[in-house]
């Protein structure tokens, strides 16, 4: 009999590929999101569209029965989101309840295994001072101070995960995401990320021109390909590792050195323009040596072999939304 997994946030950039490997896994799947995958990326056997802030409909939902819950649903966005400060309550009032529903939910359903997309951001500023030397391990979340109400949210979620696993028994798994991308994902809209925004911002500008990036271009990031997010998420959960741990990319890059990366895939002679804007920390790269202990497992991808692959499929979204130029 086919194992049965739920995958919140299924309209979404993860969880439309996450689908994907538990279908190719031979898993019976079912989504639910509040919207549709905007790209087609929707191979669920069933879609449920419904909002998880309500407790009737996460307790509908979870009463089908599910061996795995994977819940990836919160209000989130790119620097551009989080960080203006505009949409601080609605980020922690939206994913709170999304978390606090389908976890009571599943516990009142007996679901086996739940997973938690936990987040790098997370992780104290005061580590993330120094762009050539940021501090992400596991352990070094706390005296807690993230920089942003995001990164509370996720901190607390993290917490209540834990507590139920705890108090009732429940197994759980929590993964720290950093910096996921890839195709089917946001690229443009205000809640894109930088990779897709940088591969956005390239592919919109003729040769000869000159892409924004924000800040001085010299806070670090790493950036880890959609591909291996799902290969650490579906080894996670098969491990004896409750978490957190950390999935993310080892291979730290300046964003101007990724947006010269991303010019240089598109063959294209462009400059950069460094603007004042949203940020972040100035550092953040993921430390993988719990990862690699627990998971007997690390990334192995390129960045620049995601970046190829992620700019093509923007640069061919970008050619069929392009306005039509009347003669």
């Amino acid at each position: 009999m086919k194992k049965r997994a739920l995958v919140c946030g299924a309209g979404g950039f993860i969880g439309g590929h996450l689908v994907n490997r538990l279908k190719e896994e031979g898993y019976w799947v079912m989504g639910v999101d509040l919207k549709e995958n905007e790209y087609n990326n929707n191979n669920a056997d069933e879609f449920q569209l419904g909002d998880l802030r309500d407790p009737r409909f996460c307790d509908t939902v979870l009463k089908a029965g599910f061996n795995e819950v994977y819940q990836l649903a919160a209000d989130m966005g790119g620097a551009g989101y989080i960080f203006t400060g505009d949409h601080d309550a609605n980020v922690m009032h939206n994913s709170a309840l999304c978390n606090l529903n389908v976890l009571d939910a599943s516990k009142q359903h007996g679901v086996e295994r739940i997973f938690y997309s936990s987040s790098a951001c997370i992780y104290p500023e005061y580590n993330q001072l120094d762009p050539d030397n940021p501090k992400c391990s596991e352990e070094s979340a706390y005296p807690a101070a993230p920089d942003s109400e995001y990164g509370w949210e996720k901190l607390f979620s993290e917490r209540l995960y834990l507590s139920y696993a705890r108090n009732y028994g429940m197994t759980v798994r929590v993964a720290r995401f950093h910096n996921i991308f890839g195709p089917q994902g946001t690229w443009t809209g205000g809640r894109e990320k930088a990779p897709a925004a940088m591969c956005r911002k390239v592919a919109e500008t003729p040769e000869g021109g000159h892409i924004e990036v924000w800040g001085d271009g010299k806070q670090t990031r790493s950036f880890l390909y959609i591909d291996e997010c799902v290969e650490g998420v579906r080894r996670l959960m098969q491990s004896d590792f409750t978490g957190p741990v950390n999935i993310g990319s080892e291979e730290m890059i300046s964003i101007n050195d990724f947006a010269k990366m991303v010019i240089g895939v598109s063959g294209k002679n462009l400059n950069i323009k460094n603007i004042p804007g949203p940020t972040g920390v100035r550092g953040r790269n993921s430390d993988n040596a719990l990862m690699l202990e627990k998971l007997n497992w690390k990334p192995e991808w390129s960045l620049k072999k995601g970046v190829e692959l992620t700019y093509k499929w923007i640069a061919q979204q970008v050619k069929e939304n392009a306005p039509v130029l009347s003669k």
